[in-house]
């Protein structure tokens, strides 16, 4: 599923009107119909509507649907935030035919005093997906008043993008609506989708206003909504006669004193990924913690002690060459060579390879490591982890999830997986992708190390990197929602997080 943003939706309708003759008017009498009809849905059966209009194309939304629910006998009202010599062209015929139509049209500019209780629908055409700045003067008392009826009882129905929600990154831009229900035309805007823009839009609704799918194409894809179909596609059914060389043999690099678990969970996701073979290679005091309960697994032990360092690229470049992929991080001693090493070891191995958790944090120290990686790699940060990649804060990461993870994929050469809700995974080319499963039970401990370790069983059963990527991240996710199922979000562990990943495979027939 596409899923657009605001400049890329103004080009779409531009397409259509303009390369395929379809009035706007038209489009924008769809839209206020469908408005309409969520709004009848949305009230008590005497409950009445109260449209707050901006002066755009999405305040013409909403004349649209005040005059359609006044046809319909509904109690339904317009509060006008521009003045009608102020409208866009269509935005005006619209309210004109509301007026003769007999909708009320409040004028009354600041003094935004209007009222809905329970059983009432207050509907925000405020604002639609072009807003880039902060809302202010009577935009945000409107915003505020909304909020506040809201709280009151009334339900919110917002048009097409809540008032105040950037439809780019779902991030407030200043004062924001919160809706009950959103209805959105043609396609699925991103911030609807990632959060926090999907709490403040309630259940979303895409509704199909008649934008011919030949327009949509003249428009580059510029983010994807990753599906089940699609994942479960990237991932062929093993071949009946299908050995252990065929599946792959993955090398885990990971674990460290303190953190035998990670490399335990990484153990974890490589084998229930369908590995055929899986090796850790750790420090002699690592491997009887690490391989505790996994007889599946195999070892190789790195002599010396302490963090990695150049010392090791002899041994660990050897036992690469018995693998089909490299999955190296999680919970690693790190020292001051430790990020040399890493680059030495993908640029002499010489085959696809995870790098996460620890692995990453070693080459934020020296970011320049990442420039020109070799192909197949795979980066899978969490948020503070790609913070310190480049060089800003979490929460700077978190105001454009999609723009980040996108930017550094092409920058560095490699599939990148920026965990989180609503996971984002990105390729050197091609459009990100936003994956649809996982939850907050997740936010434990390990889960991070077991998705390196299926990542690394997909790598080295033959997918590319960025199919690796997007199949292990949806797997990982519908594997966290299925363990929250029968564990509840609270009590989730990331080894039931792995475990669940055999009944993926079974839904998918893998």
């Amino acid at each position: 599923m596409r899923l657009v943003g605001s400049a890329e939706m103004r080009e779409i309708d531009r397409a259509a009107i303009e390369g395929f003759g379809i009035p706007g008017l038209t489009l924008m009498d769809r839209a206020g119909s469908a408005v309409a009809e969520a709004a009848e849905a949305l009230a008590a059966p005497r409950g009445r509507v109260v449209v707050v209009c901006g002066g755009g194309n999405n305040g013409g939304d909403g004349y649209v649907a005040a005059r359609l629910l006044r046809g319909t006998g509904r109690e339904a009202e317009v509060v006008a935030l521009v003045p009608a010599d102020r409208l866009s062209h269509d935005a005006r015929a619209v309210r004109e035919q509301a007026e003769r139509a007999g909708v009320p049209i409040d004028d009354q500019g600041e003094l935004l005093a209007f009222e809905a209780g329970p059983g009432d629908v207050v509907v925000d055409a405020i604002f639609g997906t072009g807003l880039a700045r902060a809302p202010e003067g009577a935009f945000a008392e409107a915003i505020a008043r909304i909020l506040s009826l809201r709280a009151g009882g009334a339900r919110v129905l917002a048009v097409d993008v809540p008032s105040g929600l950037s439809a780019d990154t779902g991030r407030p831009l200043g004062p924001c609506v919160s809706a009950d229900r959103t209805v959105t035309f043609g396609f699925m805007k991103r911030g609807l989708f990632i959060y926090p823009g999907a709490e403040y839009a309630g259940d979303v609704t895409v509704v199909d206003i008649g934008i011919p799918p030949a327009a949509a194409d003249r428009v580059p894809v510029t983010c994807e909504l990753l599906s089940e179909a699609e994942a479960r596609a990237l991932l062929p059914p093993r071949r009946p006669d299908a050995h252990k060389g065929d599946a792959g043999r993955v090398l885990v690099v990971a674990g460290s004193r303190g953190k035998t678990g990670a490399a335990h969970l990484a153990l974890l996701g490589a084998l229930r990924g369908g590995a055929g073979l899986v090796t850790l290679a750790a420090r002699e005091e690592v491997l009887p913690f690490a391989l505790s309960g996994l007889p599946e697994a195999m070892s190789q032990p790195l002599p010396g002690a302490g963090a990695l360092a150049q010392s090791d690229l002899e041994a660990l470049v050897a036992a690469a060459k018995e693998a089909d992929a490299l999955v190296v991080g999680p919970g690693i001693p790190r020292g001051p060579e430790t990020a040399a090493l890493l680059r030495s070891l993908v640029d002499k191995a010489r085959i696809p390879a995870v790098l996460d958790a620890d692995a990453l944090n070693a080459l934020a120290e020296v970011p320049t490591l990442l420039r020109g990686l070799p192909a197949g790699i795979v980066l899978t940060p969490h948020p503070g982890e790609m913070a310190r990649l480049v060089g800003t804060s979490a929460d700077e990461v978190q105001l454009d999830r999609i723009g980040v993870a996108a930017a550094k994929a092409k920058e560095w050469g490699a599939a990148v997986v920026l965990k989180g809700a609503r996971t984002v995974v990105a390729a050197p080319s091609g459009p990100p992708a936003v994956v649809p499963t996982g939850n907050a039970g997740m936010a434990t401990g390990g889960t991070g190390d077991v998705l390196a370790g299926l990542v690394g069983a997909l790598l080295a059963g033959g997918l590319p990197a960025a199919a690796a990527a997007r199949v292990g991240a949806f797997a990982h996710g519908r594997a966290g929602d299925l363990a929250a199922r029968a564990h509840g979000q609270r009590g989730l562990l990331a080894s039931d997080l792995a475990a669940a990943l055999g009944a993926v495979w079974v839904e998918w027939g893998r």
